[in-house]
């Protein structure tokens, strides 16, 4: 969840050459067409597959070039006009003008591509829900230079923030607290005081969170203490030399999921499609078919979304992760809902520590890394030797990679799912059932 912000912004980009015509063939898996022209391959942003456009090139390259889209002649049938107005600007969403069904379609055939060398004939199954209105947490940037207050998202292949009235995939309640605290925010004192804003709703209901950039008054935080109990929302304040907000116990949030209940603090990673959640933790556990004879290791296990779930269905369950807060947000967890045959280590998985589980008797592995992968952990989960690997993943590449490690130390591909987590951008998710041969 940090960024840093870089000193200087970066020039926009502008057209070279003329105004010339594309016929556009594909699409990559960040919605630009791909055309050819004498040749050479063409992206164009905002360009589909079968369309005549025009544009122009701002950026030439040995192998492609690159170009901005001015004019449709000819467009395709499933154009639809984006459901936000913001859809030009804002870099939130880049297939609102694409129909749902070939967002999908798009994205499996992209995912087939990259999993291409992994693949032997599986279909890929999918796993989605509602396109809009799905979005729980959303960090909302702030700019009050010269008294004029910007509330909104980064621009496209832009840091410059636009300015927005609503974005259609936060859910109902997030879009309504989003426009009374811009009303809010307007000609107040705290805006000029802010770094951003994190939105957020779960079972628990909706919070706000102030990250300040500089120290503010004690009236002016109770005034807003009383704009959120007039809104009905929780809020949270992280000083400028905190690196996380300080909550109580009894303030943390929760999120229901699997008959369970989760705690954790309102910056903690979850994910942010709650129903989408729900349905790959179904999948995972129909996946895996435990039973009370295995013994389960749940790496990057978070605050334990998946780990509960599987410690409710297998003999035990050893949760694995890096951060110690989340490693306790998840014994607690555990405590609460009556586990207990899981435990939870906090460790680098980057360091082997093999033997730690192998005296466990591990019979699966569950892991959901970050973007990087988890390569540098595949040695130690082979050495463990579980007969199953289910690996979620929101990297399709790292996911080829590390997959084709693990195939050429014995293991062969059972299933695969695309995971439809964020409609309306090009990101996708991964699941991954590997079987070790016999």
């Amino acid at each position: 969840m940090r960024r840093r912000t870089p000193s200087r912004r970066p020039a926009k980009v502008q057209p070279i050459g003329p105004v010339q015509t594309f016929h556009v063939e594909g699409l990559t898996h960040e919605a630009k067409g791909v055309a050819r022209l004498q040749g050479k391959v063409t992206f164009i942003a905002g360009a589909l597959p079968s369309e005549t456009v025009s544009a122009q090139i701002t950026k030439t390259g040995r192998h492609f070039d690159e170009a901005v889209l001015v004019n449709i002649i000819e467009p395709s049938a499933y154009r639809i006009d984006p459901s936000c107005q913001h859809f030009n600007e804002c870099g939130g969403c880049s297939f609102q003008h694409l129909m749902d069904e070939q967002q999908l379609s798009s994205k499996t055939d992209w995912l087939k591509g990259q999993l291409r060398n992994v693949l032997s004939g599986q279909d890929l199954a999918l796993l989605s829900d509602t396109s809009t209105k799905y979005r729980r947490r959303a960090r909302i940037a702030v700019d009050n230079k010269k008294g004029s207050l910007s509330l909104g998202f980064r621009g496209k292949a832009s840091k410059d923030i636009v300015s927005i009235k609503q974005c259609v995939v936060l859910t109902t309640s997030l879009q309504e607290t989003f426009h009374s605290l811009k009303l809010a925010l307007s000609g107040n004192d705290l805006a000029s005081a802010l770094g951003h804003i994190e939105l957020l709703e779960d079972t628990k209901g909706v919070s706000v969170l102030f990250r300040l950039t500089s120290t503010v008054s004690e009236a002016l935080e109770s005034s807003w203490q009383v704009w959120a109990q007039q809104e009905e929302v929780s809020l949270y304040w992280q000083a400028p030399s905190m690196s996380k907000a300080d909550v109580a116990p009894e303030n943390m949030r929760y999120y229901d999921l699997d008959g369970l209940r989760l705690s954790y603090h309102p910056q903690d990673f979850i994910q942010v499609n709650a129903a989408m959640n729900q349905k790959m933790v179904a999948q995972a556990m129909d996946w895996l078919n435990l039973t009370d004879q295995d013994v389960v290791l749940d790496l990057f296990c978070g605050v334990g979304n998946f780990s509960l779930p599987l410690a409710k269905r297998a003999q035990s369950v050893i949760g694995v992760e890096v951060q110690e807060t989340m490693v306790a947000a998840a014994k607690e967890n555990a405590h609460q809902n009556g586990f207990d045959n899981v435990s939870f280590i906090a460790a680098d998985l980057t360091q082997p520590v093999a033997h730690q589980f192998k005296k466990e008797g591990v019979t699966k592995v569950l892991l959901d890394p970050p973007r990087a992968g988890a390569f540098e952990f595949l040695d130690t989960i082979i050495k463990i030797k579980p007969t199953q690997i289910l690996y979620v993943s929101c990297n399709a590449s790292t996911l080829a990679r590390d997959a084709e490690y693990l195939i050429a130390k014995g293991y062969r591909v059972l299933r695969v799912s695309l995971m439809d987590m964020f409609p309306q951008t090009s990101h996708v998710e991964t699941m991954m059932l590997l079987q070790k041969k016999k």
